[in-house]
Formats: structure tokens, sequence, C-alpha cells
């Protein structure tokens, strides 16, 4: 009889799934605990082994398909065997017979043109292995299609993922730098519009003809719309394809926006405690292989007022405000170009600065690693988001839905302020917190965001 292939529950709290793109097409012969699709779930990617060995007999999800979390989504068995209607998404007249599935086959992936990159050493089937390689260490099966269909050599392909393993991202990355440099290499600069001599403006390709004209010119410049069309700027430009993670990012904030009437308050906060603690600390934390970092301090600070602030720790419905009991503190991380993604750390109250310090130290590398699962990033009840690691001063974060507020950490500076009227330097720091004006009013929430100070400013 057939064995169903059904979308797992990634996590305690997911409740469904995105199917990314299948590693098998219909008809092909799979093994057990072979990786067969590619799931997202929680903006996390997983690959599903396969429940049994056969042959895919019916794909029901094709890609880019969201469906609640056990549902059958495809079946395996032996060539010819029916499929129960019943299970399947198509009507009893519809079926494809056995006979029919695998001419219909269709492709799981749509990949990029082919291009005359590096060869791989290949199987017999023209297919880079999976599996555990002596050199390589482990390729998965996303990554063996891949370098297949795109001929890449992988020794040349550097690993970014745990133990050096080449991910998904990896190799994507490298076909897409070649293709860049082939671009570049190809096409000359004067055959570029936009870029080349011949697309200049003159006074910028002979300055010595228009010197005497500079006076001139400056008082009577003509505006665009008066100039020749072919005298405009060439605007030029490349197409960067959304990422299923940069979809979900955009509709996400997109709805928080409309859902949340927010309002932004900025307090700044005298970092010097902090400062001394941690240059006293980092190396007792080192010892027991804990990296000390400011990160752990306001986690640590934000947990402990919104133990005092509870309305903060909530969420609007249509009942009633909903407060949490458990402090699940999330932490906005860049996973650079991809976008990004926000680990969460539980009971954030119940652990020690150690504690907080080593489960940052986790989930930065897990997330650097992309070896992050969905229950890694589901339940936060409030966010926090350190912008200033870009060198942003203050901003104004948009609520992570369904919480009442955001924490925006500012760049960490030394700056000269008053203190017992004298003027003295100390490293300052502004928060700013985005909050859901349905919940919490000016008063609330800024007494909120004051014991955050008081508590950074007050550490021993």
């Amino acid at each position: 009889m057939p064995t169903k292939v059904i979308m797992p529950k990634l996590g305690e709290s997911v409740v469904e799934g995105t199917v990314i793109n299948w590693l098998k097409n219909e008809g092909d012969p799979v093994e057990e605990f072979e990786s067969i699709l590619e799931v997202e779930s929680a903006k996390v990617n997983t690959e599903i082994p396969s429940p049994a060995a056969g042959t895919l007999l019916r794909i029901l999800v094709p890609a880019g398909e969201t469906v609640a979390a056990n549902t059958v989504i495809a079946w395996i068995g032996e060539p010819g065997e029916e499929i129960p209607a019943e299970d399947s998404k198509l009507p009893p007249s519809e079926q494809v017979k056995p006979a029919e599935q695998q001419s219909q086959a269709l492709p799981a992936v749509q990949t990029a043109p082919h291009a005359e990159l590096e060869a791989v050493p290949m199987d017999d089937n023209n297919q880079v292995p999976a599996g555990r390689d002596r050199d390589l260490g482990f390729i998965s099966p996303v990554v063996a299609k891949i370098a297949s269909e795109n001929k890449v050599d992988l020794t040349k392909v550097k690993g970014t993922g745990q133990g050096g393993r080449i991910s998904k991202k990896d190799i994507l990355g490298f076909i897409e730098k070649r293709k860049t440099s082939r671009v570049e290499e190809e096409a000359a600069a004067w055959e570029t519009p936009g870029e080349g001599d011949l697309f200049r403006p003159a006074e910028l390709q002979f300055p010595e003809r228009f010197a005497s004209k500079a006076a001139s010119a400056e008082t009577a410049k003509p505006t665009a719309r008066n100039l020749p069309q072919s005298s405009l700027p060439q605007a030029g430009g490349h197409l960067i394809p959304h990422t299923n993670i940069r979809r979900r990012i955009a509709e996400h904030m997109q709805m928080s926006k409309r859902t949340s009437p927010h309002v932004t308050s900025v307090m700044e906060a005298n970092m010097l405690n902090v400062s001394l603690h941690r240059d006293k600390n980092k190396q007792l934390f080192a010892n027991q292989g804990v990296h000390l970092t400011f990160t752990a301090y306001f986690v640590a600070a934000t947990a402990q007022a919104l133990q005092k602030t509870p309305m903060v720790n909530s969420s609007w419905t249509d009942e009633g405000i909903l407060v949490k009991n458990a402090i699940n503190i999330g932490i906005a991380t860049s996973l650079g170009e991809e976008g990004l993604i926000v680990p969460v750390i539980k009971n954030a109250d119940s652990y020690s600065l150690i504690g907080i310090a080593r489960q940052v130290n986790s989930l930065g590398e897990k997330a650097r690693n992309h070896a992050l699962v969905p229950d890694d990033v589901v339940d936060a009840t409030f966010t926090i988001t350190n912008h200033g690691t870009a060198g942003s001063l203050f901003a104004t974060p948009i609520i992570n839905q369904p919480q009442a507020g955001i924490l925006g950490v500012g760049l960490i500076q030394k700056r000269a302020v008053v203190i017992a009227d004298a003027i003295a330097i100390r490293p300052m720091v502004y928060l700013s917190l985005s909050f859901d004006h349905r919940i919490l009013d000016g008063s609330s929430a800024d007494g909120f965001l004051a014991e955050v100070v008081k508590i950074l400013e007050n550490w021993n």
C-alpha cells in the first residue's frame, strides 16, 4: 500500500509549512530517509526525508503552496500502485493513472540558464553525489542538485555552514558571483549604457573644453524636462528576485503597520556601570566558554522591566488584552542580504546574566550557520532590535505582531553629559520603544522604558 508523505509539525507552536521546492520529481525512485523536499516554516528552511523507499507516485502540494501541518502532500509506493482517491487533491474523475504519472512528471525546481562553468566530478547519471564526501564533508541533496545542474566544482565553493558545510546559500552565492564576474569581463565599459565614457556628459569627458562655461552654466541650468532625451542619464540597474524570507518580512511589516497604531518614545541611558561590569567579568565569562556582549545586559534589563510592567508583555485580541505569563524575548538578527530572523530566548526572566549571554551566543551562532529550527523563532512576547551595530543612534522599529512593543537599541558612544552640574564624558545609548497605542498609553509605555533605563544605569 502506498505511503503518505505529510507536512511535518516542525515545532510545538508551528501549525503550517510552505513547500519551497521538491528535490524529486514524480516517478523518481527514492530511498528511505533521503531528502525529497525543502519546507519553510517560521522563516526556517528544513529538508524533509522520505518516510519510505519506493517511487514518488504523486506530488499533491506544489512548490510555493502553504498547507497546515499533518496535511498529506505526496504519495510514495511501488510503480503502478493505486492512490486512494479520498486522500488525493484531485476528484476521482481527474485521477491520473499510474502509467500516466511518470510521463506527466514535472520538474521540481526551475534553475538558472545553463552556463559554461567549471566541471565537478559526477556519477554515472551526471549528478553530483549527495552524502558525505571525504574532502567536502556532508553534501545535501539540494546542494548536489544545484551543483550538478550548473556544473559547479564544489571544491571551489567555500562553505559557511556548521563545520565548513556547503549550504544552499553558499553555492547560490558562488554561482551569482561568477555570473557577475563573467558579465564584467565580457561587457566592455563602452558597451554598457549609462556606464561607459560614450554615455557620460561631455563636461565629464573633456573638462578643459567646458571650464570657461562653468560660471554661466551655474546661473542658467536647463531642467531635466527641457533636455534632449539622449542627454538624460541612463537608469540601468538589475533585478534581484525576492527570496521567501524577504517576502515574509515585507508581508509581516506591512501587516503590522496596518494593524497597530504605532507610537515611538525615546530615552537615553548612561551605560557606565554596565561597561565597568562587563570589563570586569568578560574574561571570567570567557573562561566558561561564554562571550559577554552588551546584548545580554539589554535582554536582562528588559526581562526585569517586563516583570514590573506586565502590560507591555501582552497582545491585543478582540475580547481583551492578553497578558502573557511567559517572558520570551526575541532578538532581531541580521542574515545579511537575505533579511533578518528573530530567534527567541524562552523564559528570559529565569536566567542569570551568564545564562542569558550563553543563550545569546548559542542562538546567534545557529542563526549565522542557518541551523535554527522553527521552535527557535516562535512564541516571542517582546522583541529587541540592536540597530546600533551599524552605527544608528536611534530608530522607530516596527512592532513584531502580535506583540505590544519592540525596543530599539542604538549605538553606544561616549558623549558629554551634565552630571551634578558638571560636564562629564559617559558611554551613552538611545533606547526607543515602539508600542501599540491600543494597548499602551504614553504613561505606561514610558514607565516601562524608564524602568529599563533605571536597571541599566544602576547595574552592579
